[in-house]
């Protein structure tokens, strides 16, 4: 399908999603195409860089598995659910969700997005919820502009926040003595 054929007021199928292959990278959530923004900045990908490699790092010879994006998740796809998300890094657990091949199929044990001015409403607001709703457990705002991290912890179906500045290491949650940090993470941003 070509991608200019994608309207915002039509509904999709993961199968029609699946057809998308001219180089644009989309996300559906509840069906409705949402375009993702053009290659990521310095400070982004310097960003996402530093956190997959001390997540590698940490993970090397454990089950546990990090990927970064572009890597398909899908939430609910049990449900028939027709989201997929593009996260920007995420951890995965249980590596049944593995299985099919091409992508996660259930929800992440840990997300992490990493803010950009066209995502920042969307990463703060809708991600947040379809994460909260699908279980992800952890649930990370990078802001590269503030060099902060705004952490959410999953307990009884609500998140939990914790906010993190430039010089403090985060603990996270899902791993058990494994910390990122972040001096490290934000040491290459020119902003």
């Amino acid at each position: 399908m070509k991608m200019e054929a994608v309207r915002k007021d039509k509904r999709y199928t993961y199968a029609d999603y699946c057809t998308w292959n001219d180089g644009e990278r989309w996300e559906l959530i509840d069906g409705i195409a949402h375009a993702m923004s053009p290659g990521p900045s310095f400070e982004h990908q310097s960003v996402s860089g530093e956190i997959f490699s001390q997540l590698h790092a940490y993970l090397r010879g454990k089950q546990c598995k990090v990927f970064s994006a572009p890597f398909d998740v899908r939430l609910n796809a049990e449900n028939g659910d027709d989201t997929v998300v593009q996260p920007d890094i995420l951890v995965v657990r249980d590596r049944a969700k593995l299985e099919g091949g091409n992508g996660v199929t259930g929800a992440p044990d840990l997300i992490i997005e990493i803010l950009s001015p066209s995502t920042a409403r969307h990463d703060r607001i809708t991600k947040f919820n379809l994460y909260r709703q699908a279980g992800v457990r952890e649930y990370w705002i990078v802001s590269p502009d503030d060099k902060s991290v705004v952490a959410h912890t999953l307990q009884d179906g609500r998140y939990w926040t914790h906010n993190y500045e430039s010089s403090d290491s985060i603990p996270v949650q899902i791993l058990d003595g494994c910390t990122i940090t972040l001096a490290e993470v934000f040491e290459n941003t020119i902003i």
